[in-house]
Order: structure tokens, then sequence, then C-alpha cells
């Protein structure tokens, strides 16, 4: 619908119609208002598949959802660096909506892995934000091209799940624009995503979905995004606040409350009409859109959906060791399938992202194709994370008799849920003492891990073959045996590096923290650019994976030798499959800084291009690196800005295996002077080999300000942010907990996993949203009485 004709219904509605539109209408709607033709939308969870819930309703993933395509998590997915891939899996994701009738679905999540601790990695792309932001483009243009709006999340510094609705996440402004910002940017700007939904946290002092720096400064101004921001479910604290920043839509129904304080604050001039007719202009766009792109009697093919989620497991899985090209097996050869991952797999998430899918494969119920000459045996108890001897001795025994041991391991699904954050990088004690005994009794065991983040192996040396098949969806059983068969050569790489051990990495110092405050001391440093600026040595670098083929590299040539900053650069080169079988090589591309008066991480990705050949077969790449790909963020001048200097361009294989190398002169055609050196207040920046523990005042150096409390003050009153952990010392507060996970226990038959998010997440919860995400039941009223009571009893008991 055009501009004029908008704003011709804005100027017909009152202002309680236009307040009532900034607020859901339920769950998993938006309000219509009838009189004006004004319809509602539909939206629901994504983003591996689609969470359409038809009865109960939740935003954590408890109660069930109507079937769908699970595809694999995007832990997955970034693995296999193919933005057709990401775009097909967009589309069909799209096609999806289309026939259960919803108009947006919330996805895809383009945060940055800080840490592989976060619980809710799997549903994120990368530690890079070049990866991330191109994939993240390729599913959000998938799937628009349906009709059907992609929310593009959790916009931003939402990188761990302990403490994410109270945390303050104290982040300094060039690490901030260069490490955290760039995947939204690309998404924003290549794919033009009809929403974008703001994140639960604080961010520098203020929440997300009020800071008006993020949501209108960058976001709408700098980027030109021209959609709608929704808040996270039960994600706003002062709605007036909120909208004044740019955020358009509250989600869920809130109960009413915050509509009114909404027309109050127009009416008493604190919050401008020009805010609230621009949300509402906003909003009606997305409405009529998706309404306007619906297609009644639409349909799809689930068998087809079914291969598409095989094809992209196959395509993300990672070869990580291959000792003695003991894969891929050959048919026929007889088998113990180990592990009860085969019988029942972990094959996605817990949290808001459940899927139900459409079918399941398993190992056991697809390996007739492959072989009939196997033995299984489970190992272990899903349930249990201690080991099992009785267990354990099957399956030894199995292995003894078998030519190849393939023990499926990995994550069970009480280690990774939105919600909840992991404590340590290891497997369960159970899975990791079956490796050890399994491996004793073969020598040629095969493990094939389920997991949606990094994960410690000290049992690597015993294994020869390790296949990384992440949390592969609905068909990943299938996608397995077709690498393990050599029905298909291992062409994924991995989007994330795996440290030997947690405190390899600097973020362990402060990871999760709060619930006050979370500081990112490291900087940069995340991921490759702390392992090749540091020299430490990953268990796998970022980039890695093997193929069943090999692959040369030849040919590198660059459009210049000297370049202004105002210039593009185009590089080439000749790949050719040296082996035997066709496969795919991820030709990947890193700019590295020689001489930078600002740190800089060692070498950054700066572009990438998987190509597929046939044994023989030769094809050119090419990349085109604009002026950004050169450029530093200068916090002085708020800015990008590029330093003369010389650079080096890096073909490499991954970011610990270079092939081929370039080098040109970069000029700044500005005539400011050069960035502050800072080697005096920032030496461990400068300095990354050392263990990077930064102190108190350096990272009050690099973040430009004094640090805040890093608790609340022990006599500050409660308010409606204090969160139900705050005030579960009390009685009130405990009364609080115990009827949450009373009526929270209802939606789920008492599993330990889902209690345990369950209670994380009530006791996360700001008061606030005992009326936000119950549709006002309790009502406001009702909580500021309680909120009353508890600041009572507080005063009491000093």
């Amino acid at each position: 619908m055009d501009r004029d004709r908008l704003r011709d219904l804005i100027a017909r509605m009152s202002l309680e119609e236009k307040a009532s539109l900034l607020s859901g209408a339920d769950f998993w709607h938006t309000k219509a208002v009838a009189r004006l033709g004004i319809p509602s939308i539909s939206v629901s969870d994504g983003p591996h598949g689609l969470r359409k819930q038809a009865g109960a309703v939740d935003h954590i993933g408890l109660n069930s959802s109507v079937p769908a395509t699970c595809f694999p998590t995007a832990s997955a997915t970034a693995s296999s660096w193919d933005r057709e891939l990401l775009a097909a899996i967009g589309l069909a994701l799209g096609e999806e909506c289309q026939a259960a009738d919803v108009h947006v679905i919330l996805g895809p999540g383009a945060n940055i892995k800080r840490s592989p601790l976060c619980g809710r990695n799997f549903e994120y792309f990368s530690e890079d934000p070049y990866l991330a932001g191109e994939l993240a483009a390729a599913m959000v243009a998938g799937i628009q091209s349906q009709g059907v709006g992609a929310s593009l999340k959790h916009f931003a510094v939402n990188n761990q799940e302990s403490f994410r609705i109270s945390v303050d996440a104290l982040v300094d402004e060039r690490t901030l624009r260069e490490l955290y910002l760039p995947a939204f940017e690309k998404a924003v700007k290549k794919a033009e995503p009809w929403t974008v939904m703001s994140s639960y946290n604080r961010l520098n002092g203020d929440y997300a979905s009020e800071k008006a720096s993020l949501l209108t400064g960058i976001l709408r101004e700098e980027w030109g995004f021209a959609g709608a921001v929704l808040s996270d479910w039960g994600g706003t604290n002062v709605r007036a606040r909120g909208l004044e920043a740019g955020l358009d839509l509250e989600m869920p129904f809130p109960g009413g409350h915050t509509d009114r304080e909404v027309a109050e604050a127009v009416r008493a001039g604190t919050c401008p009409a020009g805010a609230l007719d621009a949300a509402v202009e906003r909003l009606l766009d997305l409405a009529f859109k998706g309404v306007e792109n619906r297609r009644p009697g639409a349909s799809f093919s689930a068998e087809a959906h079914h291969a598409l989620a095989r094809r992209a497991a196959r395509e993300s899985m990672v070869l990580l060791k291959n000792e003695g090209a003991l894969l891929p097996l050959a048919r026929g050869a007889r088998l113990a399938v180990i592990g009860d991952f085969a019988r029942e797999p972990r094959y996605q998430g817990a949290g808001s992202s459940l899927i139900n899918p459409s079918r399941l494969d398993t190992v056991l119920g697809e390996l007739g194709a492959f072989t009939d000459t196997f033995a299984f045996a489970p190992g272990y108890d899903q349930g249990d994370g201690r080991p099992r001897p009785d267990l354990i001795a099957r399956a030894v025994e199995a292995a003894r008799e078998a030519q190849v041991a393939l023990v499926f391991a990995g994550l069970t699904a009480d280690y990774e849920a939105e919600g909840l954050d992991r404590t340590g990088l290891g497997l369960p004690a159970s899975h990791v003492a079956l490796i050890e005994a399994v491996a004793a009794a073969n020598p040629r065991t095969v493990v094939i891990l389920s997991n949606g983040s990094a994960v410690e192996m000290p049992w690597l040396g015993l294994v020869p073959a390790v296949l990384e098949a992440w949390l592969p969806g609905q068909a990943g059983a299938g996608a397995v045996l077709d690498l393990v068969f050599g029905l298909a050569s291992p062409s994924g790489k991995l989007a994330e590096s795996f440290p030997v051990r947690l405190s390899d990495l600097p973020s362990s110092r402060h990871f999760p923290e709060g619930p006050v405050t979370v500081e990112y001391r490291e900087g940069l440093y995340v991921g490759y650019r702390w392992f090749d600026s540091s020299g430490a040595r990953p268990l796998f670098p970022f980039g890695h994976g093997l193929s069943y083929t090999s692959f040369a590299y030849s040919g590198l040539a660059l459009s210049k030798e000297r370049l202004d900053d105002t210039e593009s650069l185009a590089v080439s080169a000749r790949i050719r499959n040296t082996g035997a079988v066709a496969g795919a090589e991820v030709v990947q591309l890193y700019v590295r800084d020689l001489e930078s008066t600002a740190y800089r991480p060692d070498k950054e990705l700066k572009g990438f291009q998987k190509v597929f050949l046939q044994p023989g077969e030769e094809a050119q790449v090419s990349f085109v690196l604009d002026p950004r790909a050169f450029s530093t963020w200068d916090s002085d001048r708020h800015a990008w800005r590029v330093e003369t200097g010389d650079f080096e361009i890096l073909l490499a294989s991954s970011s610990a295996e270079v092939r081929l190398s370039g080098r040109l002169r970069v000029e700044a055609t500005d005539s400011l002077p050069a960035p502050r050196d800072r080697r005096q207040d920032l030496p461990s920046y400068y300095n990354p080999e050392a263990a990077l523990a930064v102190g108190d005042g350096e990272f009050r150096a690099l973040l430009g300000r004094d640090l805040p409390l890093k608790a609340r003050p022990p006599r500050q009153a409660f308010d409606l942010s204090s969160t139900v952990r705050d005030v579960q010392g009390s009685l009130v507060g405990r009364l609080i907990l115990a009827f949450g996970l009373r009526e929270g226990r209802k939606a789920f038959d008492g599993d330990p996993a889902s209690e345990r998010v369950l209670r994380r997440s009530i006791e996360d919860m700001p008061l606030r949203n005992m009326a936000a995400l119950t549709g006002g039941n309790p009502p406001i009223g009702v909580v500021r009485l309680l909120l009353w009571l508890l600041n009572i009893g507080r005063r009491k008991s000093r």
C-alpha cells in the first residue's frame, strides 16, 4: 500500500486506536482495526523450521506445534558456507509459512558466537560477522521471495543466555562496530528484512529495545532500514521510552496497560506524537504487505523439503579427522553401531526454535540401504550422564566383532537450550567413557558428533576419524550415512573455532557474567581473531574441514598493486580438483593489515566462495573487495576509515592454512591524522600473545568511561525490572516463583531438561513480565501491589 493511503488511514484513527497497534493481539498475532479495514497478521517462531503453535502457547518451546520440516540448525548450515543453500532453505520456510497462514517467521539469528558456552549458539551462524551476515542475508532473501517476512534477531549483543533479560553488555564502540553489528548491517542492506527483533539485554546502559542510537541512529538512519522493529517476547521495559527510541511493536499482548501508557504520554507531551505516527505507519505497511502477499490455498511438497533437509545436512557436516583415509567405508562393511543417538537422534536444540518434525529419520532406520551386517549397542542412557558399565561392556563386545565401530556421541538435550548456558565444553562423562572404551577395543573407530557448538575432545588421539554432524535436522541420519559410505564427499568447513580447552579463550574469564553486567574485555579477540593473533593453537581452526578429494590453488591475481580508499579491488585465482572423486572446496579470502596504528587481529575474513568440481576440473573464483574490507572503526571520529599502508590478500582453506598470498598498498585520500596510537593505555590488545588478562584500568580505557557497578546495591528498592531471582529471598518472591513453576509445569510432562529451562526462565523474568507474558493475567495493577509488598518487606528487614 502506498504511503499516502497509509497516512490517510492514520489521520482517521483515534489516539487510542494508534496506541493499540503497538502491541500484539495475543501471543502470535498483531491487532486489527476493523472499522478501517486494518488487518491482523500472524507471526511464528523459526528459524530452522516453522514452529506454529495451534493450542497452548509459550515462547520457550514447552508446548507443542504443528508438524513442519526441521532443517539443520544455523550452527550446521553455517558450516556449509553456501549462500545458495541458505537461500533454498529460506525459500522452503517461506513456502511452509504460506501453507500455514503465517505472515512473518522469527529468524534468522545473526548474533556472534562470543563463547562456545552460549546455550543458544545452535541458533546462530558464526563467530565471524562477514560469514554470519552473508548467510543471514541469503536466508532472509529466500524467505521473503515467497511473500513472507523475516525477522532478523536478536539486535544486538545478545551473546549469553544467563541473565539475558537483565544483564548490561559492556562493549567498546570499536568492537561493537567491527564485530557485533556488521552481520546485522549486511543482512539489512542486502536483503531488506521486513522486521528486526530487538534483544532482551541492556547494551552499554540502555535496554536494546529503548536504545535510540541503536534502533534509530544506526539501524534506520545509517543502514536505511525501512521495516518494523518488534520486541522479543516480553522484551520491553518502559513502552513509551521504547517507542521514542524506535521500537514499533511490543509482543505479545501485555494486557493493554502499555497501550494506555503510550496514549497518556502522547497526551501529556512526554512522548512525541510524531514517533507514534511513524511507528503506526510502519506497522500498517507490515500488515498490508503480509496480507497482500498471501497465497490462499498454498501448499508445498513435504518430500521435497525433506530431501532438501538431507542435502543441507550433508553439505554442512565437517570431517574433522580422517587418518589413514578410514572414511569412506565400503558398502557391506561389518559394523558396530554404538550410541543411543543412532536410535533416538539429537537433531535440534531446545527452546523457542523446537520444531515438531514432519518425519524423523534415524541411523538404525536408514542403515539397511547401505549394509545389513551390523550390531547395535546403545552405550549410554541419554537421561543420565553417568557411565553405565553394563552398556559400555555390550558396546565393547560389539566393537571387537566389527570391522569398523561407529560411535554416535555428543551433547544430550539438557546441555543446549534457550535460557541456559553450558558450564563447560566437555561431552557427558558417559559419552567420553564410551568413546575411550570402544577405541581401545577397535582401532578403526569413527566418532560422529551431534552438538550445537564446539566441544572438547581429550579422546581425539584415540580415534582415527571424527565427523562433526552438528544438530542436523530431521534428515540428518541419512546425510551421515551418505558421507560415511562415500555417496558424497564432505564439504563442510567450521564456522567457529574449536579450542583445546575452555581456558584457551579470553572470553572464558568473563562468560557468563551477571546479573547486572557482562564485560567484553576480550574486545575484538573472539574465535580465530584470537588464535591467529596470539599464536595459541586451537583444536580445530576456523574454516577447517577435510574432504575425500584434494584441491590445488594457483594463479592469484590482484587488479591493482596500489589502491585508493575510494576504490574496489578485484581478486581471482584458479582452483583444481586434484583427487579421484567429485567434491567442493570453500575458498576463504582474508585480509591482513601489515602496518596499522590501531590494534588489529592478525587477519579477517572478507570473502568466500564454495566451488563444486569433478575430478580434474578447474574453475576460477573471483572476489571484489570494497574499501570497507580494509577499514577500521575510528572511535574518536565515529566513522569507518582506511589507514594508509600495506595489506596482504590471503586465499586459504582455513584460517590456519593459507594457500596463496598477494600484497598491495592502500592509500587514504582524506587529510585526517592517523588514528591514535594507544599502545600505552591498551598494551594487552597490541600484544595479544600475552594471556589477555585485561585489568580494570585497561578495560576502562578501552570502554572510554568508568565501569558501572557489577552488583545491585543492597538497599536499592525493587522495581518492575527486578527479576524473580532478585526477590526470591522474600516470602512474596518465593510465592511468585512457586506460582510460575506450577503454571509452567502444566505445559510439559516433567522431563528434567524442560524443568531446568522453565525454572531458569522464571528466575530470570522481570516482574513486569508477569503481566506481559500472560496477556495481563495477573494485571499490571496486581504486579505493582506485589512490588509494593516486596519493598515494604525489604524495609522492615533492614
